[in-house]
């Protein structure tokens, strides 16, 4: 006879808990999992592979790890990351210093560093303006541009030159002068060939820090969404008043795009910034 109330089925063990019965690995997974774009399955599948890695690599992957804390710093002058400061970017003689690119993240220095296309220098924001997630100004790296530009900022309303977020071993906007200037080890008086040299250049032939351009222009290679305009208004009308050009790169159709396939806020950027042929 056909029994209208079945017991109900016992539940199945949780496969999820029983997949690992070690709790280093399941502590290595839940690590994993906290990573961006890192999913449980993804975690396991990764903590599996650190199980067949050789222990070396494994020490390796654990040294790189912990230099990344200890040891990358962020740059004083462009908040970029670096092992040193100031950057690379920063103390070479050869970048135009005139022309700022102004970024969101220091990933955004890597991709527009691969077009080898752009010789100037770069500032990294932090991040974007979004009141939503109760990011403002303040919270990004925004004074501290304002005095690459103008180093009087901030300086009329009272508040210090130099924000806590832009301490760095030297001033703002200026190397360490060790890295510039060296005196002779002896106390000899300076050759002929040293007396010769401008003083704008260091021992490798590069400007000084003090002798280079002002600036000139500020490129916003902020992302095309609401909080990238959002942040390029806002630089817009805090650095236009101290006499700096205010540009920020095209937006349209991509390389082998098709106008098919196009949104239509896609194609009005690309006819709003149209260019001779």
């Amino acid at each position: 006879m056909f029994n209208e109330n079945p017991e109900p089925l016992p539940k199945p063990a949780n496969r999820e808990a029983m997949q690992y019965t070690s709790e280093s690995v399941e502590t290595l997974v839940e690590q994993f999992a906290q990573l961006p774009s890192v999913g449980r399955k993804t975690a396991r599948r990764l903590a599996a592979y650190v199980l067949k890695m050789p222990r070396e690599n494994v020490e390796t992957l654990a040294d790189a790890l912990l230099s990344v804390k200890d040891e990358v710093l962020r740059c004083s002058v462009c908040q970029n990351v670096a092992d040193r400061d100031p950057c690379d970017i920063c103390r070479s003689g050869r970048r135009d210093h005139s022309t700022i690119c102004v970024v969101e993240e220091p990933s955004d220095v890597q991709a527009i560093e691969s077009t080898g296309e752009f010789r100037g220098v770069y500032h990294v924001l932090g991040g974007a303006i979004s009141p939503l997630d109760g990011v403002g100004p303040d919270d990004l790296h925004v004074r501290s541009l304002a005095r690459r530009v103008d180093p009087s900022f901030g300086q009329e309303d009272g508040r210090p030159a130099a924000a806590p977020e832009d301490a760095g071993d030297g001033a703002v906007g200026e190397p360490p002068p060790s890295e510039y200037e060296e005196a002779p080890s002896n106390g000899a008086a300076p050759t002929d060939s040293e007396e010769g040299r401008s003083s704008s250049e260091d021992a490798a032939g590069h400007a000084a820090p003090d002798e280079r351009e002002s600036v000139q222009e500020i490129i916003l290679a902020v992302n095309p969404n609401v909080e990238g305009d959002t942040t390029a208004y806002y630089l817009q009308q805090m650095l236009e008043p101290m006499g700096v050009s205010v540009t920020r790169i095209a937006r349209g159709l991509p390389i082998g795009g098709d106008l098919e396939y196009a949104d239509e806020a896609t194609l009005a950027r690309a006819l709003e910034g149209r260019g001779s042929v």
